[in-house]
């Protein structure tokens, strides 16, 4: 992918295809180091599988035997000098703490890191295509502290308003266009 915020959406459609309810973008900004954390409550990965995410080969699509997402996503990390980490925790019981969290940091001064990216449209775009999930992207630098949470929207507008509805969604573009 040819920006880390392709990645951020691909991961995000993961943990929706994983039944998370909730997913929670991070993104911080201190000097020349970003950190991106995805975290969702959707249903986790096994011990085995987890320890083989980051691996091309390693798969829980029928459609074809190779899964880029997350081997991309890491090798993006690494080859600044970054790191790259995944744990989850497979759902077991009702009720039970479960999900997964992907953390990547970056050096954004190298010359191998990829650019962000356009993150609003990214945003833009989950919340569009899943109006009801529980999103909450945060973006913290130096400057300060952005935060975008669909619970608190629905807050204020109620019921009879869908985010996926166009006035809510040129709302949220112009917000998330506002520098922190």
């Amino acid at each position: 992918m040819k920006e880390l915020s392709l990645n951020i959406l691909d991961i995000a459609q993961n943990s929706i295809k994983a039944n998370a309810k909730h997913v929670e973008i991070l993104l911080k900004r201190e000097g020349d180091r970003l950190t991106i954390q995805i975290s969702d409550d959707g249903t986790g990965m096994s011990p085995a599988f987890a320890a083989e995410a980051a691996n091309p080969f390693t798969t829980t699509r029928t459609t074809r035997k190779v899964g880029m997402g997350l081997p991309l996503f890491k090798m993006a990390a690494e080859q600044t000098g970054g790191t790259f980490s995944l744990t989850s925790r497979q759902a077991q019981w009702e009720g039970d703490a479960h999900g997964t969290t992907v953390t990547a940091t970056f050096d954004t001064a190298h010359v191998d890191c990829e650019p962000l990216g356009d993150i609003t449209e990214t945003i833009l775009t989950l919340i569009q295509g899943n109006p009801d999930l529980s999103l909450t992207y945060v973006y913290h630098s130096q400057a300060g502290e952005q935060r975008l949470s669909t619970d608190e929207m629905r807050e204020v507008l109620g019921d009879d308003v869908p985010l996926n509805s166009p006035e809510v969604l040129a709302w949220a573009r112009e917000y998330l266009q506002e520098t922190p």
